[in-house]
């Protein structure tokens, strides 16, 4: 959503006569767009604005902006480095940021915009992005869940989503450009309402977008998740076999304490259900070690849940205090560090034998792969994903292919992180503009 985001305000900067450098020693203005989900993305910034204090010193007219939310959650409370930061802005103020700009430059004052609109989507502005294989497509805006650790609400405020024809209309735009895929984002996604519309009605027509081979959503939440959303999954090939489903946690004391609205058996019961109507479906999930008063049989449970279901990857997070949230107020956190690492370790090997276990069956099989690209470690191999979002890496001397190609490979080897293959065909589907794309 962040990445998304930036693409948003290089785009309304650009309409505002601004050019976009990738020298910070060239700026006139540097805008760190922030994450408020976890402490980790906090810490990041912290460094960041560290690492800019000697362009400000070189230039004492530099701007520099706090964007998103991090901005929004702390409005502007940050402990240290708040002197050298110019603008502070929301989520919802992007577009006042020319004019923001301008004040500062002309008054020297600071600009703060922390508010929150029912109706900002964003969708009469199309991003500035890089070229490249994939585009995501934020669909919505905000979150009604309230989940007790989750910040989201107070930073992005409610949920409202874009009209069908905004979204089908950058889909176009996208496939114009080259683009392959498109991910269609939102903070639940499964939630997405428009004039009569749901999810499933809007992943069919995105689909119907010529030039569009591949379609991927995140996230879904597990309350929301109706048979008609599964169905048009089976029934149209361009959306991926692959479903984001965050557990955050297996017992029912603590995802009470999370205000998740589900079981532990609510969820075992859907996993199965999607399974069934969505055979060969990859699932990958989000939890969170350490939640206030997580007890040692708390964690075993929701150990015994991942051992069980055997996702194919996971994000496993420690539970940091996010300051506004529920879980903030209420629920001191009281699991010691020590714990935390203990229980995130044990649950980290697990998740690497089950990703292993899982690879290690396409072992022999033949996988379509979207090329993206060459790889980040030798300039003699390619790097695609599968429908089910896993890794692939092959040598670049077996084919003849391009970023944004369609391959058949055959599966050789592999690793809990990568699979190894090779072609065993001619390509399924060429991408035109595809040299705009090979760096990438």
């Amino acid at each position: 959503m962040n990445a998304y985001d930036s693409e948003l305000v290089k785009s309304i900067l650009c309409k505002n006569n601004f050019e976009i450098t990738a020298v910070a020693d060239e700026a006139e203005v540097v805008f760190l767009n922030t994450c408020a989900i976890r402490e980790n993305a906090h810490s990041k910034i912290y460094g960041r604005l560290g690492e800019i204090k000697h362009l400000k010193r070189k230039n004492k007219r530099l701007v520099v902006g706090l964007l998103g939310c991090m901005a929004q959650n702390l409005r502007g409370g940050l402990k240290q480095n708040e002197n050298m930061i110019d603008i502070f802005a929301g989520p919802d103020s992007y577009k006042r940021l020319p004019a923001m700009i301008d004040s500062v430059l002309e008054t020297g004052s600071k600009e703060y915009d922390f508010s929150l609109s029912e109706f900002e989507d964003y969708s009469d502005v199309y991003p500035k992005r890089l070229p490249g294989v994939n585009a995501w497509i934020a669909v919505m805006r905000g979150c009604d869940n309230f989940c007790t650790f989750c910040v989201v609400p107070y930073t992005r405020g409610r949920e409202r989503s874009r009209t069908v024809e905004s979204v089908v209309s950058e889909t176009e735009k996208l496939a114009q450009e080259g683009f392959r895929q498109v991910t269609l984002l939102g903070q639940n996604v499964n939630s997405y309402r428009s004039n009569g519309s749901d999810f499933a009605d809007l992943m069919r027509v995105v689909t119907e977008v010529d030039g569009i081979e591949r379609v991927r959503f995140t996230s879904p939440h597990p309350k929301d998740f109706p048979d008609k959303f599964l169905q048009v999954m089976v029934e149209n090939p361009k959306i991926c076999n692959h479903v984001h489903l965050p557990l955050q946690a297996g017992s029912d004391r603590i995802l009470a304490k999370m205000a998740r609205t589900y079981t532990r058996d609510d969820f075992i019961e859907l996993v199965d259900r999607i399974r069934d109507i969505v055979p060969g479906v990859a699932l990958t999930t989000d939890i969170i070690i350490g939640f206030p008063t997580e007890t040692d049989r708390d964690f075993e449970e929701t150990y015994e849940v991942m051992d069980g279901i055997g996702f194919e990857s996971s994000y496993i997070f420690k539970y940091s205090e996010r300051q506004n949230t529920i879980a903030f107020k209420k629920h001191p956190d009281d699991v010691p560090e020590e714990v935390k690492t203990e229980r995130i370790v044990r649950l980290f090997e697990l998740q690497k034998r089950k990703s292993l276990a899982a690879n290690q069956r396409e072992v022999g099989s033949t996988l379509e792969v979207l090329v993206e690209g060459r790889s980040k470690k030798t300039d003699k191999e390619w790097i695609g994903r599968t429908e089910g979002n896993k890794i692939v890496v092959f040598e670049k001397a077996l084919t003849a292919c391009r970023a944004g190609d369609l391959l058949r490979l055959q599966i050789n080897a592999a690793t809990a992180n990568t699979l190894f293959g090779e072609p065993i065909a001619t390509h399924l589907k060429l991408t035109e503009k595809a040299d705009e794309f090979s760096s990438c």
